[in-house]
């Protein structure tokens, strides 16, 4: 699928807490739109990672963005614990 914009976030609600306006602007112009958030939040202190996917779910929906993927990639890694290959692992299982 062809997207005229991709956002990145760090966590679920990153992207529409930081460029939401933009993006529904962008949306309303007819541009597609698709974001990508890195991990769950699963250590946030507010809700679950599944209430997160739920809420980022309904929120793409409401932005009318046609692609959302969440990477899932592990929360709080400080060190350079993921190599290469363990990157690629990740993202090309979300591609299958």
């Amino acid at each position: 699928m062809k997207l005229d914009i991709l956002a990145f976030g760090a966590h679920p609600d990153d992207v529409e807490l930081g460029a939401g306006a933009t993006i529904a602007k962008e949306i309303s112009l007819g541009k597609k739109v698709g974001i990508v958030d890195l991990t769950r939040g699963e250590l946030g202190t507010r809700g679950t990672a599944e209430i997160r996917d739920a809420e980022a779910k309904a929120a793409a929906e409401s932005l009318g963005v046609v692609v959302r993927e969440n990477l899932e990639f592990p929360l709080r890694r400080h060190k350079k614990e993921l190599t290469k290959k363990q990157i690629n692992e990740l993202t090309s299982e979300k591609k299958a």
